[in-house]
This record gives C-alpha cells, structure tokens and sequence, in this order.
C-alpha cells in the first residue's frame, strides 16, 4: 500500500507505537529529524496531527482498526501511568494486572489488534525496566503478547529504520560518534559482546554511569549483546543487596544487560586454570607479607612513595620473592592449604610469575589468589566451599574469554595493566579479547570514591546514597538528571585519553537542552519582602484564564493564570521601576508605572500603575513575573526552593588531605517561594 502520510520522529526519542502502527497499516512513512522532540503526522494538504496519542488513533482510522472507546482510553490512560512509574514494585503490580487480562486473550480488546495494543507495545518497548522485567519471564501472557507484536514485519521493518538511523547518525553525524565508531578494533556487526562489570559493593556513580553507556552503545552499535557481570570476589565488601540496588540503578539509566553473570559462577573454573598455572611453572606460593607497611630502608626518594609493605617493597624494587623458585609440589601443597582456609592458607597467596624487574610494575609477580574466609554472599550456603578468591587480574580476562567478550572497556588508568591481562590469557592458551581504552570522569569539587562517600553517609552529613549532593545515579537523578543528558555527555566526551577533571556546569546545561522542549513552566515568587501592586484598568473580579504551560510545546498541557486588580511583585523586581516607566507584565500585557511608596524604613511596600494592554511588550526593558494577590478562593501555595552546594571545599582532594577539614559547612541553602499552581507528579 503506497504511504499517503508522513510520519516525523526523532531516533533519541523514537514513539515506537505510532512508528509500528504507522507501517503496520501502510498510511505513513517514517521520517527521522532529531529536532521532532514530539511526533508529528504530516497528512496531505498541509494538515498537522501531533502526539503520539492522536497519532495512534488517526492511522487506526485511516488503517480501518475499530476500536472501542471506552476500553481503549483505559489502556491509553494505563499505558501513560505505565511509562511514568519510578518504583519498581509498581511497575511489576501493572505488568501482573496486563498478564491476568491476557491470560485468556490473544489482544488486549476483542480479537484483532487495536490502537490500545499499539500504545502499550510502544510504551513497554520505550521502557528498559519493562523490558528488563519482561527478561525474568514471570509474566507469560504478556510476554507472548508483546513478543507478537515485535515479531511482525511492519514492526520488525520500523525497529530496523531505528537501527539503521542510529548507526549512520553514530559513524558520520559527529565528530564525536564518529571517532567512537571507528574505536573499537576488530568489531564485526553482530558478534560484538560487552561487559559491564561493577564490584556488588555500593552505589553506581556518575564514573560507572560512563563505563556502563559506553558498553552498551557499542553493544548496540554493532547489534551485538551486553552482559552485565558482578565481579563477586571480595566476599568481606559485598551483599546481596548491592546487587539489586546495582540493577535498580542500571534500569534508572535505561539500560538493560542481555544476561546477568557473576563471576562466583566460574569459581570451579577459575580455580582449575589457577592449579594449571602453578603445576606448568607460571605461579607460585608465596607468604612475602603484603598487609601491613612499614618503613624499610631504601635509595628511593621519599616522595616517591610512603611506608610500603614488604612485598609492595620487593615489587618497587624488582627483588625476587625468597618462595618465587619454591617446587610445584610445594606450591600445590601450600594452595591446598588455602583452600581449606587452614591458619597456614592463611599467610599465603598465589602470584603469577611473570617477572621481577620488568620496567611495567603491573607485569612484576601480581597476586592471583588470596585467602578470604568470609562467607560469600552468593556461595557460602555451600557450605562455605570457597575459602580462596581470584584477584580481579586474574579473574577478568578469563571470565571475558569464557563468556565471549570480544570487546573490553577500560579505563586507561589499566593501561599498565593491559599486557598482563594478555598475558594471562596467553598462559592459559584462552581466547584473546580486544581491549578499548577510554578515560575516567572526574569532576571538581567531586568525591568518587566508595570509602569517603561511605564516610559522609556513616556520618550522617547526607540523607543517603540517593542524596541529590551525591554523585551516585541515584543522587543525579534525584536531582532532576536525565538519562539522555547523561548519554548525551558521555558521548561527548568522546574517546580522549586526557584524565581531567569535568565542571558540572556543561552536563547540567546540556540536561537543560533536553529537558527545555518538554518541561512545564510555572510562576512563583519569593516570598520575603512581597510587594503589593495595584493595576488600574484591570477587571475589579478575579478571572481566570488557561494558558500553555509550555508556549513552544502546546502537548505539555495548559494551566490557569488567576487576573486581578491587585497583584504581587518581587522586592527586587519593584526597587527596579522608576515612575512613568513602561513594563510587561508576563502573559498579560504592559503598564505603566504612576507612583510607588515606602515605608518609614525605607522599604518599598506598594507600586501603582495603568495598564496598557496596547504598549507593545519588545520595546519594554523589564518583563515582570507577577501574581495575583491570594484569596481564599484563588490562595498561593508554598514551595520550598533548594539549592544544593558542593559537600567539599576543594577542587581535588590530595593524598595527603583530610576530609574532615574540607567539608562544606552548610550545602542546602533554602528559599520560601508562592506559586499559584501546584506542578503534577513527575513535573519539575
């Protein structure tokens, strides 16, 4: 059927239910502008329809799909409440309710599809939490449902013009995606494999926000999959409940892995390579002490490094350990008793033999294997069969190689720690992985570091891990970050390999630009020092009039602007006007100023003036935000504004610097505003 329409959108934003519809019923053609913030279905003669909503219903009609009224308003409506849960136990509660209903259904109204069923398919495939719960396949009925959808050609054809759309955008629309295009070494499209792998031992943060993007944008540039590993094997930090928080977190970014791994699943393996490395010569045991550092007698320059243990001492210093030519059987002997966690496996460790005085420090005998008899979260109902755990150097490359990474991101803080990741797959005869380097983010006046965020919330100087004074993703988020800012900045930063630190200032001016075409707009004043104005010319009654919460965005929805002959200004505001000066006053109109009065203090208490509706408000100096005075029928209501400071005083903590002595004093200046209208849930 030949498309008689064109269907605008934008791939950041991509309205998956109007784009399906529109193929599946042949009546529009799909048309990418990344300006299309909302869809727009351009029909012949000019004529406009815009929002998904209205869009869904004309190509309905045009396709010829009935529909009943009533029950397809109760979807729409619950498609709505469904894209717009933050809690996760509610969005499960929504997703058991549609899995009842289609228990003994094959659509969601009568027996062919309808626009209700397009909606909610394109709400659910929009939302990676939908769709990371839909992964855990407890909900059949509708997983059969959706998954029919998604299967059909038109679908599938809409959801390949959004592949193809992003992948040329992110090889030659920027010079940013470009170079990140041309980044990753060997990549093949469809076999690329990532990893995100993130330690179940605190809160994601902003740093980890990266790592996690850049995973799955490669993953899903190449049309490749992303596995989201927990590297469990610290078992005296981490728990159970840092994982899901991990998960929570990752679906607040709206990324979803395509499977979930730990790498306590690999243990037996892990610990089978580790026998093979000591019995062919290429580790050994070792009880050099690496606990406790002290001052040793060296040439070195004291700035050049603090006390150290005696084996970081040894390894500064390229001095083989005394154990490094002990016999395999005396290495075997000496793991066994690791294993058994015995108080002799307790003084040793594994190490690779790698070299002693190689000029890359990271390549000097690193430690493999360590004795931990702390029950591990996730293996001690084993019977504690684990007492012995690889270090990440040793367990990394190998579980990528096991799992089919073919790709791994790092930062180039590893860098040095690159040729012995290879090295441990060479030993062990393993699969190659490529590795891509990228730089850490930094951000001034910024703390990273799980211990001291560990420390302001143990102190109680935060609310918790979700504060929005934190750098956690729960904390910018919070604050009002949006997971497309967060992309966006990420992408930005582009493959460089300069380690700086970042103001934050340029992300949240780019969360600005994404959050500007959408939001709301409300009035509110701050309420000390309110002065009161009387408008000559203006209506005696109180009137009430609607007005577009957003001018350039009429979808955003309407409001109610309260008029009156009296009205309330900013002190600030008032101070400015001098007589006979001609103002606007915003959505309403000019006027002139006649008089003003102060009180015996000096303080401005009242203005009068003339409107002058027929002023012409662009050659006016001062636009005047205003308020109708409250009444008990039109009352103000009270709003607290917060504005959050850094939680430390310096740009960048040094090694040396006590946290005590740089912590902000007072980080939550508060203002006491009135607004007229009380924003809705989810509008900021």
């Amino acid at each position: 059927m030949a498309h008689t329409s064109s269907l605008i959108v934008s791939a950041t934003s991509f309205p998956y239910g109007s784009a399906a519809i529109a193929l599946y019923t042949g009546r529009a053609a799909l048309s990418f502008d990344d300006a299309a913030v909302v869809p727009r279905l351009e029909l012949g003669g000019g004529s406009v329809i815009a929002g998904e909503d209205d869009i869904i219903h004309a190509l309905a009609r045009q396709g010829g799909i009935s529909s009943d009224s009533k029950q397809t308003d109760r979807i729409f409506s619950l498609a709505h409440s469904l894209g717009a849960l933050v809690s996760f136990e509610d969005t499960v509660a929504v997703l058991n309710e549609l899995d009842d209903h289609l228990a003994f259904r094959t659509f969601l109204i009568g027996r062919d599809l309808t626009p209700a069923d397009w909606m909610l398919w394109g709400t659910m495939k929009g939302s990676a939490k939908v769709l990371g719960v839909l992964k855990n396949r407890q909900h059949p009925h509708l997983l059969r449902w959706f998954s029919h959808l998604e299967s059909l050609p038109s679908t599938q054809s809409a959801l390949s013009l959004l592949l193809d759309t992003k992948v040329a955008k992110a090889r030659s629309g920027s010079k940013t995606a470009s170079s990140f295009a041309l980044g990753l070494p060997n990549a093949i499209t469809g076999q690329v494999v990532t990893r995100f792998p993130p330690e179940p031992s605190g809160y994601l943060h902003i740093g980890h926000a990266k790592a996690a993007m850049l995973n799955e944008y490669f993953a899903k540039m190449y049309e490749g999959k992303l596995i989201i590993r927990f590297d469990d094997t610290n078992p005296t930090k981490e728990r159970t409940e840092f994982e899901e928080t991990i998960l929570e977190d990752l679906r607040l970014l709206d990324i979803v892995g395509d499977s979930v791994t730990h790498t306590s699943d690999y243990f037996d393996q892990l610990y089978e390579l580790a026998l093979k490395m000591i019995e062919t010569g290429r580790a050994y045991a070792d009880d050099t002490d690496s606990s406790h550092p002290m001052d040793i007698l060296c040439p070195c320059n004291p700035k050049q490094h603090g006390k150290q243990s005696q084996m970081a001492h040894e390894r500064w210093h390229g001095i083989p350990s005394k154990c490094r030519n002990s016999s395999v059987q005396e290495n075997l002997d000496r793991f066994a008793e690791m294993k058994a966690g015995s108080d002799e496996g307790l003084r040793w460790c594994i190490r690779a033999k790698i070299s002693v005085d190689d000029p890359n420090k990271a390549l000097r005998d690193p430690v493999i294997y360590r004795t931990n008899i702390a029950t591990h979260h996730r293996t001690g109902n084993c019977r504690d069969k684990w007492k012995i755990y690889p270090t990440y150097d040793f367990a990394c490359p190998i579980v990528d190689s096991i799992e089919g990474v073919t790709h791994a991101l790092r930062t180039n803080e590893y860098r040095d720690r690159n040729p012995q990741y290879s090295w441990m797959l060479e030993a062990l005869h393993l699969r190659p992985v490529n590795i891509w380097d990228y730089s850490r983010l930094n951000f001034i006046y910024t703390l990273l570091s799980k211990r001291k965020l560990h420390w302001f919330v143990d102190r109680g100087l935060v609310r918790g891990w979700d504060d929005p004074r934190f750098p956690t993703v729960r904390g910018i988020r919070r604050r009002g970050m949006t997971v497309e800012a967060i992309r966006q900045f990420m992408l930005s930063q582009g493959p460089s390999q300069a380690v700086v630190s970042l103001e934050w200032d340029s992300i949240w001016a780019m969360n600005k630009k994404v959050i500007d075409p959408i939001t709301p707009r409300f009035w509110a004043l701050l309420k000390r020092d309110l002065v009161s104005v009387t408008v000559n010319g203006a209506s005696p009654e109180y009137s009430v009039k609607a007005h577009p919460k957003h001018k350039k965005n009429p979808t955003v929805g309407s409001k109610d602007v309260v008029y009156a002959s009296t009205i309330l200004v900013e002190q600030q505001d008032a101070v400015s006007f001098d007589e006979q000066e001609e103002i606007t006053l915003m959505s309403w109109g000019n006027a002139i100023v006649r008089s003003k009065s102060m009180s015996p203090t000096g303080q401005l208490i009242s203005v009068e003036m003339d409107l002058h509706l027929g002023g012409d408000f662009k050659k006016t100096g001062k636009k005047i935000t205003w308020l109708a005075a409250p009444t008990k029928a039109h009352p103000l209501v009270d709003v607290t504004l917060v504005d959050f400071d850094y939680l430390i005083t310096k740009k960048k903590l040094e090694e040396g610097d006590k946290l005590d002595d740089f912590v902000t004093p007072v980080t939550i200046p508060r203002g006491r505003v009135g607004g007229r209208e009380r924003p809705q849930p989810g509008e900021r």
